[in-house]
């Protein structure tokens, strides 16, 4: 077997460590670990650190941009095919019908105006990804996200209104403050709507999020360590 270059060797190490990470959380937590998904954030960084990751048996990355998303996924897609891309980023309308083509879990669906593109872009490409929709868990002004009070209608309009294919909730809570309570509030309204994904939780605090019933955790400095500088 060929050395692992330095970078390679770094991926596959803190790769294992938030694997052991995750089943030490669901051991507290008296959960199952094949029952949390790690999505491995791989924003920023290059076609090659997410081959390093796939070698070590990871399937399913996230990506803030739809256009970088694309540059690298398609031909990692022809030599892995479980692999599974979930787009988390702030989702712009004219960006629909190229996520809905590339994506198979779009995490960002948060606005109405959104939601009428996604539709259309389903049936111009005749594809449908499954939809997360992203609560303002914390209704923090800067954040993107629909409102908590105005979450449950726009959850009853996804589904009934615009037939989306929503399967869950994703949020970001504040920065500061303990995170719990935010994502006891975020399970809570899955269970009303009867929704079973929870995607919360990233690399500072993912054991909380576990604890308070995520299913998908997004982890990428973990992993891949800090963003690339800029050229």
């Amino acid at each position: 077997m060929p050395e692992l270059s330095p970078t390679d060797a770094a991926i596959a190490t803190n790769l294992g460590r938030i694997r052991d990470r995750i089943a030490e959380a669901c051991l507290r937590a008296n959960r199952n670990p094949a029952s949390v998904t790690l999505v491995a954030v791989s924003k920023t960084h290059p076609a090659a650190a997410v081959a390093a990751a796939l070698a070590c048996g990871q399937t399913v990355f996230g990506e803030n941009r739809v256009q970088e998303a694309a540059a690298k996924f398609p031909d990692l897609r022809l030599g892995h095919p479980a692999l599974r891309l979930h787009l988390i980023g702030p989702l712009q309308t004219n960006k629909a019908r190229d996520a809905v083509r590339i994506a198979d879990v779009i995490e960002s669906l948060d606005r109405p105006k959104l939601a009428l593109a996604l539709r259309e872009a389903m049936v111009k490409e005749a594809r449908q990804p499954s939809f997360l929709i992203q609560v303002n868990i914390g209704d923090e002004p800067q954040k993107a996200g629909i409102a908590r009070a105005e979450a449950d209608a726009f959850i009853r309009a996804c589904r009934e209104e615009h037939g989306l294919p929503v399967t869950g909730l994703m949020c970001i809570p504040p920065v500061e403050g303990d995170p719990r309570p935010h994502f006891a509030a975020l399970a809570a309204m899955a269970a009303r709507h009867g929704l079973t994904t929870l995607s919360m939780g990233m690399s500072g605090d993912f054991e909380a999020a576990i604890a308070e019933g995520a299913t998908h955790i997004r982890v990428g400095t973990a992993i891949f360590g800090g963003r690339p500088a800029p050229a």
